[in-house]
């Protein structure tokens, strides 16, 4: 075994050592001898220094619409989110080539910003398609960790209600409930549950947004068979409407999926009078904030709009942690991007108009033949 000790010679002609040595790859040092050209030489392992195409982008002079582009975010918004997550994603290693926190969230940000394989993320920015997944899976779940922060129930309910009042004139509202599908692969377990009325695998999301098109209440764990009403009757949000709702302290706006609650205003089916015609006119216009709000959302991350190619439990992490990077953005006054011609299907009217109780039609009434009959 004494050969294992004994250097390490390579053929190496001289004048590949001498451009070596020019370049900066290898110095006098590393060479224990030179001979003539074609002479074997003992040289010492040179270890391949490592090169990231990702660079630190912040610290170079691309424009913050130049990093919007990339990462979604400028550089105070991608500043804002390293911060938030240092504390969970810090790696605990000596290493000269250990990612930084800035990196490792704009690893994340362009891999929901594109919605590309995580071996294309990899090979756009030099890493290896493991250590792709695993930034991605510790941002993701660091930001989730962090929902009740960014994605709360309105406080100020009278500003709410007045922020909705402004919009189309429809009073006391609270919040527009709406649904959206988001496409993912073909799940290995309870694959039926999971294909909606269009065929396609996805993930029913159940949100509520305030006028500013901010998520205030979000539901991401429903497959795609799942209705509607189904997902609204079991929600957190429904048990709170049940107990603190109703039309004195402010109702929710529905599309027809949903059923007309004394606290879930919905839209007359066939409106014959004209207090009721305005009605659904004022009513239509205001709950529409909710679809421009998935709109933008599947907009700023491609991802939610192309196919999430994971298991439902990380599709739906990931569904989350775009909502309130959503709402962050609203945090910081970050502009919507501009329409690049993708066309957005929010998947609003996959499910069936709603037949069953509806105990609210009486306060649907008094409020088209109160606040319409003009």
């Amino acid at each position: 075994m004494d050969h294992m000790n004994e250097p390490i010679f390579h053929v190496i002609p001289q004048y590949v050592l001498d451009r070596l040595e020019e370049e900066g790859t290898v110095s006098t040092d590393d060479i224990a001898t030179k001979g003539t050209e074609d002479q074997q030489v003992p040289v010492a392992p040179h270890r391949k220094e490592r090169h990231f195409r990702l660079k630190d982008d912040l610290s170079l002079n691309l424009s913050n619409e130049e990093l919007r582009e990339r990462y979604r975010f400028g550089r105070e918004g991608i500043n804002f989110i390293s911060n938030l997550v240092s504390d969970d994603i810090t790696r605990k290693t000596k290493r000269n080539h250990a990612l930084t926190v800035p990196q490792m969230v704009m690893v994340t940000l362009r891999f929901l910003a594109t919605g590309s394989f995580l071996q294309v993320v990899g090979d756009t920015i030099g890493l290896h398609k493991g250590t792709v997944s695993r930034i991605v899976s510790d941002v993701l779940t660091s930001l989730c960790n962090k929902r009740d922060q960014f994605i709360k129930w309105p406080r100020n309910v009278d500003e709410t209600r007045g922020d909705f009042y402004r919009l189309s004139g429809f009073p006391n509202v609270l919040g527009a409930i709406d649904g959206t599908h988001v496409r993912i692969q073909a799940p290995s377990e309870d694959e039926a549950s999971f294909v909606n009325r269009k065929g396609v695998h996805s993930v029913n999301v159940q949100a509520v947004c305030d006028a500013r098109g901010k998520f205030t209440n979000i539901n991401a764990n429903w497959p795609g068979s799942s209705h509607d009403s189904h997902i609204f009757r079991t929600s957190q949000v429904c048990t709170y409407m049940e107990q603190n709702g109703g039309w004195a302290n402010g109702v929710l706006l529905g599309d027809s999926g949903y059923p007309c609650r004394p606290f879930l205003m919905t839209p007359y089916h066939n409106p014959v009078l004209d207090h009721q015609k305005k009605y659904n006119r004022c009513h239509c216009s205001t709950r529409s904030v909710i679809e421009r709000t998935f709109g933008r959302l599947k907009r700023r991350f491609h991802i939610l709009h192309s196919e999430i190619r994971m298991i439902p439990s990380k599709a739906c992490k990931i569904i989350m942690a775009c909502a309130i990077l959503h709402n962050i953005c609203i945090l910081l006054n970050e502009p919507d991007i501009e329409d690049d011609g993708l066309v957005i299907d929010n998947d609003g009217d996959l499910g069936d108009r709603f037949f069953g109780n509806q105990d609210g039609r009486g306060v649907r009434d008094h409020i088209s033949s109160t606040f319409f009959n003009r």
